[in-house]
């Protein structure tokens, strides 16, 4: 039980500009203190001295938000050898019943963890931060990229038709240079300048989103070859799928088990019985960004891994349908490469 560990629990509801804080007895549950603090680092100095003066003893800061508004006042507290925990952001239902505002959610948040056995710690690491920020831009990229390629395909469709004839032949690569090397023309009808003056800009807009896509995925592989190498030869995980596994799991010391790595995963079997049927199925909760990875792995490895096609192959002789095959190999997977990870060596962290 954390009231054996700690005297206090310094909950913590986080926002942009400041901070709610609130001090918790952990044996008791009592409200002892409660302020609030500026989100910046004299505003993170003056929470250590308001837990000090409340909380003088052990203590333990149960942080909402501490990978978005509460990374920097995580950080503080990690450089001073705090003790750190995420805690999720209350539910809508308990909003609904119990009311809100920043200060009974920082009361809410110091009382969380008193409540459960397993406690998550922040995310660590300055690779691991580079890698979460790098996947943001590169996912921000492909999507400017698709939506693009869309466009420039739905005003191919409606060109003039002797420009439509010409460009609907050409591969990608050449129409991009293609449409990418228009002029304007006076020569030209006005609706047949706006076409060529919008396939010249969607083309290179597509252009720089490709290679802006490619510069940030050789980055992402330098950071991952720096804190977990074995995942890049595991078959169907590439740079990006590592590192999004990475960005969740991020230490050793965070996720406790395998299992709660598949539940965060949202590959961990739930009970879906009923009557006569006895089954499970997936959880549609968790982290759905690792739960793509995971799908992603699988797609890749039932296409190219024949040891994958036989597994599935039979599981469905065995009497289960192929989504439940598939469910199993993801809990599979969730298990492995937990493990891989666990057991890496990093070059750095």
């Amino acid at each position: 039980m954390l009231a054996e560990q700690v005297d206090y629990v310094v909950g913590v509801d986080t926002h942009r500009d400041q901070h709610a804080v609130a001090v918790v007895d952990a044996h008791t549950g009592a409200v002892i203190a409660q302020t609030t603090a500026a989100a910046s680092a004299g505003g993170y100095q003056d929470a250590v001295r308001f837990a000090d003066r409340h909380a003088p003893g052990d203590r333990l800061w149960a942080i909402e938000g501490a990978g978005h508004y509460g990374a920097g006042l995580v950080r503080h507290l990690q450089c001073r050898g705090e003790q750190v925990r995420e805690v999720d952001r209350t539910s809508r239902g308990e909003r609904r019943l119990r009311g809100k505002d920043d200060q009974l959610d920082a009361v809410r948040a110091a009382r969380s963890p008193l409540a459960r056995e397993h406690r998550a710690r922040p995310r660590a690491g300055e690779h691991q931060e580079a890698l979460r920020l790098l996947l943001l831009a590169r996912r921000t990229a492909v999507e400017t990229r698709k939506v693009a390629l869309v466009q420039l395909r739905s005003v191919i469709v409606t060109a003039p038709d002797e420009l439509r004839d010409e460009l609907r032949r050409l591969p990608l690569g050449e129409l991009l240079n293609r449409c990418s090397r228009f002029r304007r023309s006076n020569s030209r009808t006005p609706a047949q300048l706006a076409t060529i003056l919008v396939l010249r800009s969607l083309a290179r807009r597509i252009q720089a989103a490709t290679g802006e896509a490619e510069t940030l995925e050789r980055e992402i592989r330098v950071h991952v070859r720096a804190l977990v190498p074995e995942l890049l030869d595991e078959p169907g995980v590439g740079p990006i799928v590592a590192a999004q596994l990475i960005v969740t799991w991020s230490h050793r010391d965070r996720i406790d088990s395998e299992a709660c790595f598949a539940r965060l995963a949202g590959v961990a079997p739930l009970p879906a019985s009923s009557g006569l049927t006895t089954r499970h199925r997936l959880s549609r909760g968790g982290d759905r960004q690792l739960n793509r990875a995971l799908h992603t792995i699988v797609l890749h490895r039932r296409h190219r891994d024949p040891a994958t096609r036989d597994y599935i192959a039979r599981r469905v002789a065995e009497g289960k349908s192929s989504r439940d095959a598939t469910r199993l190999l993801k809990r599979y997977l969730a298990r492995h490469l937990y493990r891989v990870m666990q057991n890496s060596t990093p070059l750095t962290t």
